[in-house]
């Protein structure tokens, strides 16, 4: 199924009452740093903490009447868990959704919180999917895939549309990338408000699933990644993300966790943002020195900040 930047702009309207515009931040010390001129659209101010809330409302707000009744189905380890209860409680639909027992606790709590019933599952040896189409099934729900699906990634690129709005034409756009829906919905927006803009994907060094299958061009799996990035512990891209981003992605890149650590904790300092660590996943490929970023207009997304703050005491103690 084609995602044109029509369907970009018709989610961005649709979202516009209830979503938050959020704010492009940047910092004198990173621009120094890089020698570039780095813009940071901070998705962790966004509703439930996280880009997510743009694609799950977008998609919760197209169902049917009856498929409203009923409710839906999703399945994640944490942003798009919350993205939907939330947007499930706004619209008044019920929703279920199927979180690993090692998820996130604030993840965990925030989804409960939000209204939703939590059916939890072992992500060792349990297949989340199979659990979510079995009570689709079972319940008569509607299936709210976290990535693989035209209503979620157009709903994230609006962050993007948002972004390009606000700073002007791009020379580069880093993006987190787990299941690839932020990224591709992104990188339409960006070629179409800044054609010339290259597009970059970030990924874990531990899940360099969109790496790999970007570099043979044919979708490639890994096994579930071991990595603190917990909202990009995906074993593959989707097959509709993966058609997007080769066409509109320029290039990959991936960080270690440890680098992972140290340049989240740096944003919190000296931007005084709290990131959690799949959101500071462009940032810290841009800090670490992945990416030539001298003399360029830089975008960069910081796509959350639902982070575990005992967690993030217990990171820093250690260091």
């Amino acid at each position: 199924m084609e995602v044109t930047y029509a369907d970009l702009a018709a989610a961005h309207e649709r979202i516009k009452p209830v979503a938050k515009r959020t704010p492009v931040l940047s910092s004198s010390t990173i621009d120094d740093l890089t020698g570039a001129r780095v813009h940071f659209k901070c998705e962790n101010f966004q509703r439930m903490g996280a880009f997510k809330f743009r694609g799950a409302y977008n998609a919760l707000a197209q169902l049917s009447a009856q498929q409203r009744k009923k409710g839906v189905v999703a399945f994640s380890s944490g942003n798009h868990a919350q993205a939907v209860a939330l947007a499930g409680r706004l619209l008044g639909v019920p929703a279920t959704i199927v979180m690993p027992t090692d998820a996130p606790r604030v993840k965990l709590e925030a989804t409960r919180g939000y209204g939703a019933e939590v059916v939890l599952y072992d992500a060792s040896n349990e297949d989340r999917q199979i659990i979510a189409e079995k009570l689709a099934a079972e319940r008569g729900l509607t299936v709210i895939p976290p990535f693989d699906h035209p209503h979620i990634l157009a709903g994230q690129g609006t962050a993007a549309k948002e972004l390009i709005e606000d700073t002007g034409p791009l020379d580069v756009l880093m993006v987190p990338c787990g299941g690839g829906g932020l990224l591709s919905g992104c990188a339409i927006a960006a070629k179409h408000l800044s054609p010339a803009c290259r597009v970059i994907g970030v990924e874990p060094a531990a899940g360099d699933d969109g790496l790999r299958s970007f570099r043979a061009g044919k979708l490639v799996s890994v096994p579930l990644p071991d990595t603190i990035a917990d909202g990009a512990r995906t074993m593959s891209l989707g097959a509709l993300t993966f058609s997007i981003i080769r066409e509109n992605v320029s290039d990959f890149l991936t960080v270690t966790d440890d680098e992972l650590l140290h340049w989240m904790f740096f944003l919190w300092e000296r931007m005084k943002i709290v990131v959690e660590p799949t959101g500071a996943l462009a940032a810290c490929a841009l800090l670490a020195g992945k990416l030539d970023a001298r003399g360029r207009k830089i975008g960069v997304v910081i796509s959350g900040g639902n982070v575990d703050l005992g967690w993030a005491a217990k990171q820093l103690a250690a260091r």
